[in-house]
């Protein structure tokens, strides 16, 4: 009626615009504090591996910020040549047994405490795990090492890996209890009328939707494990038992630090990390994002 009353009156009728919901202005704001946020991320990263090809002369006679004039790969045949390989297999062997006990122990508590039977028990096991969250590593220290060492496994790669499952074990239970509460209680109700075992719920239909929160655990205690430093150090002594945050150490002397021997270690150490979060970087971030939709 308008736009008749419009051309009547030799009025060219009005077009609203309609906003395009295709079409989203740009944040420009968030990509510049992106972007600033990117760069002073990646300084630390690009010093330390411009650092690891410079001489030790070359460390205190260069700029600190730009690359080596000579690189030399002398630092990383150095670090290849003092027990790398050594520190790398205690390091690998801790966290992987580290990971593989503490996911499949957190999956069955989990399991007891959202599908066991309600008693005051389960409840106060997990208030128990949840108040786990509270005790700092630091303060536990010196009742960890004694009774390491009155069980006789001081200086073992089990003295590290006990107590890494130990402190792995209570975000990981309530991580995963939270996961499998979102699962459908019919299906549950399902395996349980075809007359399947709490065993065979778990591996059959726990176990494969649980993948995600699964990845996400094992990926946050490995990446814990292999960066730990204060067990290592409390609970081992022998050099054939050093993992890689504790070999550092070899590389520093009395009056002074090989520096750029230091940083090649580094990121020798690192490279496994990278790795595991390129291969693993799917099943982390699904695991992280797993029931915001619900």
């Amino acid at each position: 009626m308008m736009a008749t009353e419009a051309i009547v009156l030799g009025r060219r009728p009005s077009r609203r615009r309609t906003p395009s919901k295709g079409r989203q202005r740009p944040n420009i704001g968030a990509g510049i504090a992106a972007t600033l946020w990117l760069i002073f991320a990646m300084i630390p990263i690009y010093y330390v591996v411009i650092t690891s090809f410079k001489s030790q002369q070359g460390f205190f006679k260069e700029n600190a910020l730009l690359p080596s004039a000579s690189p030399t790969l002398d630092n990383y045949v150095l670090v290849l040549q003092n027990n790398f390989f050594v520190y790398f297999a205690n390091s690998v062997i801790v966290t992987l047994a580290t990971v593989l006990l503490s996911t499949v122990c957190a999956l069955m508590a989990a399991y007891a405490i959202v599908r066991g039977t309600r008693s005051r028990w389960l409840g106060r096991t997990f208030s128990l795990f949840l108040l786990g969250l509270a005790i700092p590593l630091q303060a536990v220290i010196i009742p960890v090492y004694l009774m390491i060492t009155r069980a006789g496994l001081y200086d073992s790669l089990i003295a590290l890996i006990l107590p890494s499952v130990a402190f792995a074990l209570p975000l990981s239970i309530i991580i995963l209890a939270n996961f499998l509460r979102d699962i459908p209680a019919e299906l549950y109700e399902a395996m349980r009328v075809d007359g399947a075992s709490d065993w065979r719920t778990l591996t059959t239909l726990v176990y494969p939707m649980a993948r995600p929160a699964l990845s996400t655990v094992a990926i946050y205690n490995g990446l814990n494990v292999w960066n730990g430093f204060i067990f290592a150090l409390v609970l081992t002594q022998s050099p054939d038992k050093r993992v890689l945050p504790l070999a550092l150490w070899t590389f520093q002397g009395e009056f002074t630090a090989n520096i750029p021997a230091v940083l090649a270690a580094v990121v020798l150490s690192t490279l496994p990390i990278v790795l595991l979060y390129i291969l693993g970087r799917r099943q982390l971030i699904a695991g992280l994002t797993a029931g915001v939709g619900k």
